[in-house]
């Protein structure tokens, strides 16, 4: 049996620690608060913060696991080469986990050194040098930490007036110690895909079918999938992923980010080595497997011998709206009496304005129209609201 230690235990790692378990794997779930989504699945847990490297290397110490998991960006990661050197598998890798914690490694490694085409970006580290990086760029663009995690920070300048709002907002969404910026051009996209990319130990890297998504405040809202991509600007988006896959190294699922724009053709924007939280649409049952269970069979050296897309589906957030303890849910029986509908409930202990509390499913059988399948989902989400004291 194969101990596990995952750091950060949100929606996405308690999804991970279910698809896990069920392939016999031990999971230690750690979160800087008691009780997170993933500890309620896991078979212990430990509550700390990972931006403390002595308090991660004693918990490491103390369950001498196996596999390391990060579920989020704020964690000490360069403690990851130390553990690495200790025999523990970090996944993807301790080169991964360190490069994709932070923007500027990661832009730099794409733009730079593998040459991918991305958005003209720069970088910022007080106001004054964010002014000038702005009006360098060009109004409107884009506003992200280089640390944060589900949008988090994130806003568009549109003109001289947000400049300081936008890095006031920065600021205060920032994860771990790193107050700087990347200001990006805004590119004219007709859409945004995440790309779920599969590395294995002993296998070809594997690509889901394209999902679309729909943001606000830099946060996901809905996801679908398929989204319809012509064949030349996904041959191009697979090829994107899997060179920079590569070059970081490792097995596991990838959630790689790009524009698609049918006049420039394909951006490559973020990634996210881990399950992505417009994957969700897989809970659908719109694959074979759920990108939980890919992640889970990679990590664990399973062998994955195809991706196959069996429905289309689309999932939707369920947000709170204030800030409160004990949350309570009405209209789930309204929403789930509809056809071909499903929820899955978070199971945080705490509310706060537009925190992620759960997300509706909604599937339709293959070559269905996706969008109508997305608007049922959105309707179907609505029927749902979240109290708290």
């Amino acid at each position: 049996m194969k101990k596990i230690l995952l750091l950060g235990s949100g929606e996405l790692g308690k999804e991970f620690v279910i698809a896990a378990k069920r392939l016999g794997a031990y999971v230690v779930a750690v979160d800087s608060y008691d009780n997170a989504p993933a500890q309620q699945m896991a078979d212990e847990r430990e509550i700390i913060s990972m931006l403390d490297g002595d308090a991660l290397d004693r918990v490491v110490a103390k369950h001498n696991p196996d596999i390391i998991v990060p579920e989020i960006e704020a964690i000490r990661t360069e403690r990851f080469y130390n553990y690495e050197k200790e025999g523990i598998q970090v996944i993807p890798s301790a080169r991964a986990a360190n490069f994709t914690m932070n923007r500027k490694a990661i832009r730099d490694l794409a733009a730079k050194e593998l040459k991918l085409k991305t958005a003209k970006y720069a970088y910022a580290k007080s106001l004054d040098e964010f002014t000038k990086t702005i009006y360098e760029i060009g109004i409107p663009c884009v506003v992200k930490p280089l640390m944060s995690s589900s949008g988090k920070g994130q806003s568009v300048v549109k003109s001289e007036s947000d400049i300081q709002k936008s890095w006031d907002y920065a600021m205060n969404g920032t994860r771990g110690d790193i107050k700087e910026v990347i200001v990006e051009q805004f590119i004219k996209f007709d859409s945004e895909i995440t790309l779920l990319t599969v590395t294995q130990k002993n296998g070809k890297t594997l690509f889901c079918p394209p999902i679309g998504h729909r943001q606000e405040r830099g946060d996901y809202m809905e996801s679908w999938q398929p989204h319809p991509v012509s064949a030349v600007h996904l041959k191009e988006a697979q090829k994107m992923a899997a060179k920079i896959t590569k070059a970081l190294t490792g097995a596991g699922i990838w959630g790689v980010e790009f524009f698609l724009s049918k006049k420039n053709g394909v951006y490559f924007s973020e990634l996210s080595p881990r399950p992505h939280d417009t994957g969700m649409v897989t809970l659908a049952g719109t694959q074979n497997f759920s990108e939980f269970e890919l992640h889970a069979r990679a990590i664990l050296g399973l062998p994955i011998p195809e991706i196959v897309l069996e429905r289309v589906g689309a999932s939707a957030v369920i947000l709170a709206s204030k800030e409160g303890t004990n949350p309570a849910y009405t209209g789930v029986e309204k929403s789930i009496a509809q056809k071909q509908t499903d929820i899955r409930i978070f199971g945080k202990p705490t509310t706060m304005p537009y925190r992620r509390m759960a997300v509706c499913l909604t599937y339709d059988k293959k070559g269905s129209n996706v969008i109508k399948v997305k608007n049922r989902t959105i309707a179907n989400a609505r029927k749902v609201n979240i109290s708290s004291e």
